[in-house]
């Protein structure tokens, strides 16, 4: 863990390296992946086959029943299953509220102009098994597909030793998944991709993975659609002084626990205070698993300010994934922040309720990918097609500037086109 002061002289300089840091793997998987690709494009059930049995040490079972996620689904605790009910309809409701609404408008000239959205016909989410097999992951992308009204919604999950994940199975039956396949990584994504004997290809694929997954998604875009590329985890929190310094570590701590390439930040005005945080974080690693300590030795800041209202600038440098506003006024620094992933407002809003079941969706961007892009949502299930119906009356008005536009491009065929309507 790393410590700046903003009132040192060295801070730009150490703030700078601070957010140009690269935590992703160090391993150039570029040209691994690319094999990959190349092999199931070309091969097809066979490759894929057997780089399962290499990766995830089991002969190719290759669908899973949709009776066998229904199983699960009703084996939950009920508790547990409760909980993942409540989250499903949270997540619905927030998405439903996304739904873009077509236009359908006509000018002073009588020129009929709009836009009509649809749903892609096939979409398909990558769930992670391993480390990261988390249910939530399932809702997060699969509702906000089936919101945008698509057609077909396959899953992917690899099964190390050919056993699947039965809360990620729950999840698929309680989210409406319409199939899914017991493969993963970089030929997973290939298989949606391109498609094999066995798997139809989809037109969109979204959800997060290891490095092997972000960067076949990377190159297959423009085969197919995909959310984003997404890196190692990050939360930064601003706090105060009247903040429990438990509280704000456990915050800190509940990204360092993704993985060891996660980052935590802690903001604050008051070195006490982050004495504090910093004493709580070390209590509290104590009962986490390697992956936290790691992620906090390696990758974990506090950074003291001389004043909080100094935080929005740092903000939006590091554009985080996840920023919680544990202070005062959060709507003042939320009016003030512009890059952020998701954003966080109060004392007792723990970024952890977004991951689950506060509604917006937790696949969000990393590596400061928030200063140009968004959270998944159910337009990237969608595609927008214009219209535009000009009557013979509007032409004269139209006409001569379309020609003159065209002819100025060195485009005769442009400018005929119209003025053969004159």
């Amino acid at each position: 863990m790393i410590r700046l002061d903003a009132t040192a002289d060295t801070f730009a300089a150490e703030f700078t390296r601070l957010v140009e840091a690269r935590r992703d793997t160090d391993e150039d998987v570029s040209r691994d992946v690319a094999g990959i690709l190349a092999r199931v494009r070309d091969e097809g059930d066979v490759a894929v086959a057997e780089l399962t049995e290499k990766f995830d040490g089991h002969a190719l079972d290759w669908r899973i029943a949709a009776s066998d996620c229904q199983a699960a689904l009703d084996g939950l605790d009920p508790e547990l299953r409760g909980a993942l009910e409540l989250a499903a309809q949270r997540i619905t409701s927030f998405h439903e509220g996304q739904r873009p609404v077509d236009k359908d408008v006509t000018d002073t000239l009588g020129v009929r102009l709009g836009a009509r959205w649809g749903a892609v016909e096939a979409a398909g989410i990558y769930v992670p098994g391993g480390r990261a097999a988390y249910p939530s992951s399932v809702l997060m992308n699969a509702i906000p597909a089936k919101v945008a009204g698509v057609d077909r919604l396959v899953m992917v999950t690899p099964t190390p030793g050919g056993e699947a994940n039965p809360l990620v199975l729950a999840a698929a039956a309680l989210a409406g998944v319409d199939e899914v396949w017991r493969i993963g990584g970089a030929q997973a994504v290939a298989a949606l991709a391109y498609g094999t004997a066995t798997i139809a290809p989809v037109d969109v694929i979204t959800g997060p993975g290891n490095a092997w997954v972000a960067e076949a998604k990377r190159q297959l875009y423009g085969r197919v659609g995909i959310d984003m590329v997404a890196g190692p985890s990050e939360i930064l929190v601003v706090a105060d002084a009247a903040n429990d310094p438990a509280w704000i570590a456990a915050d800190l701590l509940s990204q360092a626990e993704h993985d060891p390439t996660s980052q935590s930040i802690l903001m604050t005005n008051d070195a006490g205070f982050a004495d504090r945080v910093a004493a709580a974080v070390e209590a509290q690693l104590a009962d986490l698993g390697d992956a936290a300590r790691q992620s906090w030795d390696a990758h974990g800041a506090i950074i003291l300010l001389e004043r909080l209202g100094d935080a929005p600038a740092l903000i939006d440098r590091l554009a985080p994934e996840h920023l919680e506003l544990a202070v005062a006024d959060p709507d003042s620094f939320f009016a003030r922040v512009r890059h952020a992933g998701s954003v966080f407002l109060g004392r007792h809003t723990p970024e952890a309720m977004g991951d689950y079941l506060a509604g917006p969706n937790h696949v969000l961007p990393t590596g400061r990918r928030a200063r140009f892009s968004s959270g998944l949502s159910v337009t990237d299930f969608m595609k927008r097609t214009s219209f535009i119906s000009c009557p013979a009356s509007a032409l004269p008005a139209l006409g001569p500037a379309a020609i003159a536009l065209a002819n100025a491009e060195g485009l005769p065929a442009h400018a005929r086109s119209v003025a053969i309507r004159l």
